[in-house]
């Protein structure tokens, strides 16, 4: 990479995957950039970095002699609008050292970046909220928004500001509420199809890429609790899903991704839920997170996370309060038309 790219004596360099030094330098930098609440663990980097099925991601280093001083990373998506819009790329993560902050380097990275995007033809690019992220957005508690305005980001039209909520299992209300026309169960193995198929009905964007790309990593079906209805003249059928997670024996992504360190160990975190359009309004939500969370508590359970939602009076009612909020922004590309 052209040594003018950065500021001198610095250098840029295409990050690599496949190189250790590589993934511990971004785990370093991110973590003297954000601090202790927010650190990453250098398997939360290398997970972070192997690109999800059908995307493309880039990445550069720069390096202030032999110490890492900051990088970028940034994906796309281009051929599964039903998951998220071709025309719309992610900077991934943006760090820089605070030693070698307001020196031009964390803009030259990000402009690096974009660049990229618009090569993979995406005519706007946002902060955060990939399809392995680091975060939904911008944490707010970093304060760094001003930067980022400053080169034409500027915050969503609508649910500009997502929420990371929790509660401490403890303290968790024992018993789940009975309702007729169906049952609560943990998904077995054998119930793939069903709820590949109820995803593909009622959320064929985003939940059903992460589930198959849970799968095609062999997650465990066990993650998933389960809504089955009965209705008379068909099979039992799935009618909503929660997904939970804790340190399990074959998990597939790191639980370092909630940034849970504030609260106490053992630390799950609950998530995506969602009900069929035919069986909501009729309290089957509220069983499926009363019997998700009962799980949680039986494996021991203490600190969980309800990750980027804006649904904080619902989850209030199970006891949960905010944890961290993130400014979701973003930027119309130069060079590319709306």
């Amino acid at each position: 990479m052209p040594h003018g790219l950065v500021p001198a004596p610095m250098l840029l360099q295409l990050f690599d995957p496949h190189q250790p030094t590589h993934i511990e330098a971004v785990a370093a930098v991110w973590n003297r950039a954000c601090g202790d609440d927010l650190a990453i663990t250098p398997a939360f980097a290398a997970f972070n970095t192997r690109p999800a099925t059908g995307s493309v991601q880039a990445g550069w280093l720069a390096w202030d002699g032999d110490a890492a001083a900051g990088f970028v990373l940034a994906s796309a998506l281009p051929s599964d609008p039903a998951t998220s819009p071709p025309e719309i790329g992610w900077i991934d993560a943006l760090a820089v050292t605070p030693a070698c902050q307001r020196r031009g380097l964390g803009a030259a990275l990000l402009a690096q970046a974009e660049a990229w995007l618009v090569g993979q033809g995406c005519r706007a690019a946002r902060l955060g909220g990939s399809l392995r992220p680091f975060a939904p957005g911008l944490p707010l508690e970093l304060s760094s928004e001003p930067f980022f305005q400053q080169r034409g980001y500027r915050p969503r039209a609508s649910d500009a500001v997502v929420w990371d909520v929790a509660a401490d299992l403890a303290d968790l209300a024992a018993g789940v509420e009975a309702l007729a026309g169906g049952w609560l169960a943990a998904a077995r193995e054998r119930d793939d199809p069903a709820l590949l198929a109820f995803l593909q009905r009622e959320f064929p964007g985003r939940w059903r890429f992460e589930f198959e790309e849970f799968r095609r990593a062999g997650g465990q079906m066990s993650e998933y609790s389960l809504l089955w209805r009965r209705e008379a003249g068909r099979a039992p059928f799935v009618a909503g899903f929660c997904r939970i997670r804790r340190r399990w024996r074959r998990g597939v992504d790191p639980l370092e991704r909630y940034y849970m360190h504030r609260l106490p160990a053992p630390w799950g975190q609950l998530g995506p839920v969602g009900v069929g359009r035919a069986s909501q309004g009729q309290g089957w939500g509220r069983g499926l997170m009363e019997f998700s969370l009962a799980r949680l508590a039986a494996y021991g359970v203490r600190g969980c996370v309800i990750d980027w939602t804006t649904l904080l009076d619902f989850y209030a009612q199970f006891g949960f309060r905010p944890l961290r909020g993130y400014r979701v922004l973003v930027k119309e590309l130069p060079g590319t038309t709306p």
